[in-house]
């Protein structure tokens, strides 16, 4: 808190300025967007025992799930060359997600589900193409998302973070 004159005005509280909501304002309603908009569905169960998976496993998964999308950007770029001035920004930041998660590595708890698929393909027609890596970036939001509930804090804010890249990303691909 800071005091002006008599007034006590708290820290938290950002303006809007006269170009528009902050950054993190933005950010952070996407984030809670991302969560309230039913995407809990699609995560996927934890251990038997009904515990919630740690954090390495939460960090596992979301590795193995950034790093299969970065294999459908590779796909989609090796059969359709034409699109890498769209794509190439978008999957050199898929890989620095792979990157900041750590290798992908089978979690303890891996099932044939959570394990990486064989080599992805992408569609002949580029239309077709980008439609499936737009699905594939929201399926990848959509998990990463719901993962949100079960991680420990620094690991919270890291998935928060790439799955709103994932959402700017489904919407860039014009899904």
């Amino acid at each position: 808190m800071e005091s002006y004159g008599k007034r006590i005005v708290p820290l938290t509280t950002t303006t809007r300025g006269a170009d528009g909501p902050r950054r993190r304002r933005v950010l952070a309603g996407g984030a809670a967007a991302l969560l309230l908009s039913g995407c809990s569905g699609t995560a996927r169960p934890g251990p038997a025992d009904g515990r919630a998976p740690d954090g390495s496993t939460l960090r596992a998964r979301a590795a193995r799930r950034s790093a299969e999308l970065l294999g459908r950007y590779d796909a989609t770029l090796a059969a359709h060359p034409a699109l890498a001035p769209r794509l190439r920004p978008l999957r050199d930041q898929v890989a620095r997600h792979v990157q900041a998660l750590g290798t992908p590595t089978a979690a303890p708890s891996a099932s044939p589900a959570t394990t990486p698929a064989a080599s992805p393909t992408a569609p002949g027609d580029e239309k077709a193409a980008l439609e499936a890596l737009a699905d594939a970036e929201r399926r990848t939001t959509e998990a990463h998302t719901a993962a949100l509930a079960n991680a420990p804090g620094e690991l919270a804010r890291l998935l928060a973070s790439i799955a709103a890249a994932g959402a700017a990303h489904t919407y860039l691909l014009g899904a």
